[in-house]
C-alpha cells in the first residue's frame, strides 16, 4: 500500500522497492535487499518486523540515507525490555550516519505539495499551506478526512508515533523554515525534552502562527500534593502556561484548531480588544455582546464625533450605541453608509463584526455587497468580521462575502470566538519573547547566604522542609518582605519571645510532619500576652499529640501580628514540574484556595510585564485595582514580589516547592506571613 501510495500521489523522484522475495512491487522493480540499491536514498520506510529494523537502519546509513520512516510497530513503546532493547538499536544503528527517525509505530509522512505520500493512509490531502504534526496516526487520517471538503489543504502532515527520534521540536524547527508552510498545527499527547521543544516553540511563532491542540485536558486521576502550588500546577495546566510562554495559540479540538487556522489567515490581529458590533436587528446585537463580554472581550465605546456622523446615515431610532442596531427595515445603503462611516473613525475600534438577519426589504446577497462597498468606500485596514445568520438564504450572502474575502461566519457566537482568538493570539506573541528584568527593580540578593541556608537542611537529607524561620529567611534574601520570625524549642520559650513585642502575637506549630498547620489547630492569632502565647503552645501540643502521636514538634514559630485591616490575601508559589521544570504560581489566597480556584502559572524567569500580565489573568486582579472601600493594592510591589521569586527558583534549583500563602497586600506593599519552601539534593 506505501508503494501504491508514493506511485498515486504523482512523486517524480525514484522509488526504489527492497523485498526479499518479490522481484517487483507495485509493478515497480524490487530489488532483494539494501546492499543492493543503485543510489542512496533520501528517506527510506521501513514495514518489515521489528527485530530486523536495526540492522536495515544499518545498512541504510552506510549507502548514505539521511531520513528513515519506521512504520512498524511491536517495540512496547520502549517500555518493556525487549522493546527497549530494539529501540536503544536503532538509535544506535542511526547514530554513526547521522540518520534520522521518524516513528516507530508511525503512519507515515505526507507532502502534497511535493508528490509525497509515504505513508499508509488511506485518504489523499489536499495541498496547501498548513505544516500539521501529530503522534497519533487516527488524527492524520480523520484530519485528512475532515479537511478536504471543506478546502483546506497542507504543505505537509507527519505522524510522529513513538517518537524515538524526531519529535515535536524537530518539527517545530523544520516548519517554521518551510517556505511552503505558513501556519504549524500540532496535536500532542506530551513532550520530550521540554526545554528544547519551548526553545523550538519561540523561535517558530516569531515567524509564523502555531497553534495546539493538547490531549488530557482533563485526566481521570492526579496524584495529591503536598503543598497547595503542587496540588493547583496540575500537569494540563503546566502545559497551558508552557504555551502560552511560547506564543502559541491553544485551542480545545480539531474543529477549533482548523477553524483558527482559517480566522488567522483572513484577518490581521487586532490593536486590542474593543470591537464594534452592527446588526440590522437589536436582539441579534445584544446575543454577540453577551459571547464578548463572556469572553473578555469589550464594547467599543463610540465618540459623539462618531454618534453624529452615524445620525446623518441612520434613521432617528436607532440605537445611538454600541451595538449598533441599524433597524430591520435597513436597505442595503443603510449597511453601506454605516460601515463606510464606522471605518472612517477606526481609531475607536479595533475591530469590527457586521451582523446580519434575513429580512423582506433587503436580500443577503444585496446586504453582502453594500458592506462590500461600504469598506472599499472607508479605504480602512481594520478587521472586519461579518456572520449572515440563517441557512437558505443566509448561505447566499456569506458566498459572496467569501468571494471578496471578507471573513464570514455561520453564527455570531463562532464570529466572536474568532475575534478573540486573534486577540488571544496577538497578545500571547506580544509577551512571548519578554524576559527582560524589572527595570525599576535594581536589588541584587544575597544568593550566598540563600546557598548556605538550603546547604544546611541537605547535609543531613536528600530532601524536607526548611523551618519557617529558614524559609522566611531564604526569602527575605531574594528581597520579599517577610514577617520576622523566630522558632522557640518550648512553650515557655515562645512566651520569653513575645515579651519583646509591642503588640500581639502569632504562634505556629513548627513539625517536619505538618505541612498545613491549620488543618490541625498549629496557628494562633491575636495571642495579646506571653502567658497567652505559652497556654496556646501547650494546647497546641496536646492538640497535635491527639491528632497525630507519630508527629514531631521542632518547636513553635513566633510572629509579631501584622494588623493591615483592608489588605488582600493572596498566594504565590513555585512548583518543579517533571517535564518543564519551575513552574511560577499566582492566586487568591487563604485557607480555602483550592477551593477559590482562582490561580494562574507562569514559566520563569519574569519580566515586570510578565508579572502584570500573570496577575491580570486572575478574577482577583479586578479586586486589586480597588473595589468599593477597599483601596488599590501595589500591584508594582506584587510584580516585583513574582519578578524575585522566578530569580530565586532559577538560582536554587533544590527548591522543589514554595509556598507563600498568605501574601498580604495593599497600598503600602506585600509582606509574607506564611512560608513553606520544601528543597531536595540535585
Amino acid at each position: 500500500m506505501i508503494a501504491r501510495n508514493l506511485l498515486q500521489a504523482g512523486f517524480t523522484g525514484p522509488i526504489l522497492p527492497v523485498h526479499p522475495t518479490n522481484r517487483s512491487v507495485a509493478g515497480v522493480l524490487a530489488y532483494p535487499d539494501v546492499k543492493s540499491l543503485p543510489i542512496a536514498p533520501d528517506l527510506a520506510v521501513i514495514a518489515t518486523p521489528p527485530a530486523t529494523v536495526p540492522g536495515l537502519i544499518a545498512d541504510l546509513g552506510a549507502l548514505g540515507a539521511r531520513a528513515v520512516v519506521v512504520i512498524t510497530a511491536g517495540f512496547g513503546e520502549g517500555q518493556d525490555a525487549r522493546g527497549r532493547a530494539l529501540a536503544d538499536a536503532m538509535l544506535e544503528a542511526a547514530r554513526p550516519h547521522g540518520l534520522r527517525i521518524v516513528g516507530p509505530n508511525t503512519l507515515g509522512v505526507l507532502a502534497p505539495g511535493s508528490g509525497l505520500n509515504a505513508s499508509f493512509a488511506h485518504l489523499s490531502p489536499a495541498s496547501g499551506r498548513i505544516g500539521f504534526a501529530t503522534q497519533s496516526g487516527a488524527i492524520v487520517t480523520s484530519v485528512i478526512d475532515w479537511a478536504k471538503p471543506r478546502g483546506i489543504g497542507f504543505s505537509h502532515l507527519v505522524s510522529l508515533g513513538g517518537m524515538l527520534d524526531v519529535d515535536y521540536a524537530d518539527m517545530l524547527e523544520y516548519l517554521s523554515e518551510d517556505p511552503q508552510t505558513e501556519s504549524i498545527l500540532l496535536h500532542i499527547e506530551g513532550v520530550k525534552h521540554a526545554d528544547r521543544f519551548l526553545a523550538a516553540a519561540l523561535a517558530a511563532t516569531r515567524r509564523k502562527p502555531v497553534l495546539v491542540v493538547k490531549s488530557g485536558r482533563h485526566p481521570a486521576s492526579a496524584k495529591a500534593a503536598a503543598s497547595h502550588t503542587g496540588a493547583l500546577a496540575g500537569s494540563d495546566a503546566v502545559y497551558d502556561a508552557a504555551f502560552r510562554r511560547a506564543g502559541m495559540l491553544r485551542v480545545d479540538n480539531l474543529e477549533e484548531l482548523f477553524a483558527a487556522v482559517e480566522t488567522l489567515a483572513d484577518l490581521a490581529p487586532p490593536r486590542g480588544r474593543r470591537l464594534g458590533i452592527l446588526s440590522n436587528g437589536g436582539g441579534i446585537g445584544v446575543l454577540a455582546t453577551d459571547e464578548l463580554l463572556r469572553l473578555g472581550g469589550t464594547l467599543a465605546e463610540l465618540s459623539e464625533p462618531t454618534l453624529a456622523a452615524l445620525d446623518a446615515v441612520l434613521p432617528a431610532t436607532w440605537s445611538r450605541r454600541n451595538p449598533i442596531d441599524i433597524i430591520g427595515d435597513a436597505p442595503p445603503e443603510r449597511t453601506r453608509n454605516a460601515v463606510r462611516v464606522l471605518l472612517e473613525h477606526d481609531h475607536e475600534l479595533d475591530a469590527l463584526l457586521v451582523l446580519n438577519c434575513p429580512t423582506a426589504v433587503a436580500t443577503p446577497e444585496d446586504c453582502a455587497r453594500a458592506l462590500i462597498e461600504g469598506v472599499r468606500a472607508s479605504g480602512s485596514s481594520l478587521p472586519i468580521l461579518t456572520s449572515w445568520v440563517g441557512e437558505e438564504t443566509a448561505a447566499r450572502g456569506r458566498q459572496v462575502l467569501n468571494d471578496a474575502q471578507i471573513a464570514t461566519y455561520d453564527t455570531p457566537t463562532q464570529a466572536i470566538q474568532a475575534f478573540m482568538r486573534l486577540v488571544d493570539y496577538r497578545e500571547r506573541r506580544s509577551i512571548a519573547h519578554e524576559t527582560q528584568p524589572d527595570a525599576s527593580d535594581d536589588f541584587e540578593p544575597d544568593a550566598q547566604r540563600a546557598r548556605e541556608i538550603v546547604a544546611r537542611r541537605l547535609a543531613t537529607d536528600d530532601a524536607g522542609w526548611l523551618s519557617e524561620a529558614n524559609a522566611s529567611l531564604v526569602l527575605a534574601a531574594y528581597g520579599i518582605d517577610v514577617v520576622p520570625t523566630t522558632i522557640a524549642d518550648s512553650p515557655e520559650a515562645a512566651g520569653r519571645v513575645a515579651e519583646g513585642f509591642e503588640g500581639p502575637a502569632v504562634l505556629k506549630i513548627a513539625s517536619p510532619d505538618i505541612v498545613h498547620k491549620s488543618d490541625v489547630g498549629g496557628v494562633r492569632l491575636g495571642l495579646e500576652s506571653p502567658e497567652a502565647v505559652v497556654r496556646a503552645a501547650q494546647e497546641m501540643t496536646e492538640r497535635l499529640r491527639q491528632h497525630d502521636p507519630q508527629a514531631r514538634i521542632a518547636g513553635f514559630a513566633v510572629q509579631p501580628m501584622i494588623r493591615r485591616r483592608h489588605a488582600f490575601e493572596l498566594i504565590v508559589g513555585a512548583h518543579v514540574d517533571a517535564q518543564f521544570g519551575p513552574v511560577l504560581l499566582f492566586g487568591q489566597g487563604g485557607t480555602a484556595v483550592e477551593l477559590i480556584d482562582d490561580t494562574s502559572l507562569e514559566l520563569p524567569p519574569l519580566s515586570h510585564k510578565l508579572a502584570m500580565e500573570l496577575i491580570a489573568r486572575t478574577r482577583i486582579h479586578r479586586q486589586l485595582r480597588g473595589y468599593r472601600d477597599r483601596a488599590p493594592a501595589n500591584l508594582d510591589a506584587i510584580a516585583r514580589t513574582l519578578v524575585r521569586l522566578g530569580r530565586l527558583v532559577l538560582e536554587r534549583p533544590e527548591i522543589e516547592s514554595l509556598d507563600i500563602n498568605p501574601l498580604l497586600a495593599d497600598p503600602e506593599g506585600v509582606v509574607a506571613l506564611d512560608a513553606r519552601i520544601f528543597v531536595r539534593r540535585r
